[in-house]
């Protein structure tokens, strides 16, 4: 996997970063629940610029006061070049790498890669709770959907791509079940990401009846449309491991109802543990303090290789391979 390339902070990088900036563009929320969940302030997030003292205030010949237009000014170049340096230094300083040995992916996906591959618009909603929602990263432009979306957007820049932010810090899927008509299937969505069990392993809920829970939204969703489904299991992470009996039972659990519903999943829990004990990366330096949340690497590499099994996918079914037969019969000449 190719990593980004470093920005530097010099004054000439001003034009690339606002590209990049424009690139990490917000997705859409779904709901208030939703964009207070997105918006609260991090661990790691900056405090506001100090205002502008009393000296400052001159007022220009548009109206606003000379001092306040060119500390915006400033203050605008320096975040456009803060958030420029996070989103295209961020793999270099550690690389975002698959997992060692073999690959896994998510399977074939068959109704999303066909809408990129015929140039429709497509929807994906991003269902789950707060490492959906972004709490870790320093800034909404670098939780995983927003990450994700970007990544998409420029494998396929021509084509017309919605990421739909729809989780909810501190949920799972008893809250989920709730708004799953109105967040997702109202939506109409080409493909469903849902993160789902780390709040009920920390809960101490049975694994079980998150898994039939689960189970009968993937049902719901199959029976409303031609949505993709893909499952997101717990994290690997201190707070979780400190239950390692119940994760690994909801990891298991996950896993069975994919292959039952014929959904794809993304194995989280052994991607990310494939960071730490295979690849030696120091757990701080993909969680943040609390011992549970991603960091903006985290949900960097979290989205890269989520973005890759989707790119690999459309991969797959130009070439008409490692998909079902009545979906080759859909596939473009």
């Amino acid at each position: 996997m190719s990593s980004l390339r470093p920005f530097g902070l010099s004054t000439w990088l001003v034009a690339p970063a606002v590209a990049a900036l424009l690139m990490l563009t917000p997705v859409v929320q779904t709901s208030a629940r939703a964009q207070a969940a997105q918006t609260t302030p991090a661990p790691q997030q900056a405090t506001d610029p100090t205002p502008p003292s009393a000296s400052q205030t001159t007022v220009a010949a548009t109206g606003q006061p000379a001092g306040e237009q060119r500390g915006l000014t400033s203050r605008a170049i320096d975040k456009v070049k803060q958030i420029a340096k996070s989103a295209g230094d961020i793999f270099s300083r550690v690389p975002c790498l698959s997992p060692k040995g073999a690959s896994k992916t998510m399977g074939s996906l068959p109704h999303v890669a066909n809408k990129l591959i015929a140039g429709k618009p497509v929807v994906i909603v991003a269902f789950g709770s707060s490492s959906t929602a972004g709490y870790g990263a320093s800034s909404p432009d670098f939780n995983y959907p927003n990450r994700l979306a970007a990544q998409l957007r420029r494998q396929y820049p021509t084509a017309d791509i919605t990421v739909v932010n729809a989780g909810v810090g501190g949920e799972d899927a008893p809250e989920m079940m709730k708004r799953l008509q109105k967040e997702v299937i109202d939506v109409h969505p080409d493909m469903v990401i849902w993160q789902v069990g780390t709040n009920a392993v920390l809960r101490n809920l049975d694994p079980g009846d998150t898994a039939k829970m689960v189970e009968d939204g993937i049902t719901r969703i199959q029976a409303a449309g031609d949505a993709d489904v893909v499952l997101v299991d717990p994290q690997y992470s201190p707070a979780v491991n400190k239950r390692a009996e119940s994760a690994g039972k909801m990891v298991k659990l996950l896993g069975k109802v994919a292959e039952l519903r014929h959904v794809g999943i993304f194995p989280r829990f052994e991607v990310m543990r494939d960071w730490h004990e295979k690849q030696a990366l120091p757990v701080e330096s993909f969680v943040i303090s609390d011992g549970l949340h991603m960091n903006d690497w985290g949900y960097a590499c979290f989205a890269q290789l989520l973005g890759d099994d989707i790119i690999r996918s459309v991969g797959q079914i130009k070439l008409g391979v490692n998909v079902p037969g009545d979906v080759r019969t859909y596939r473009p000449m």
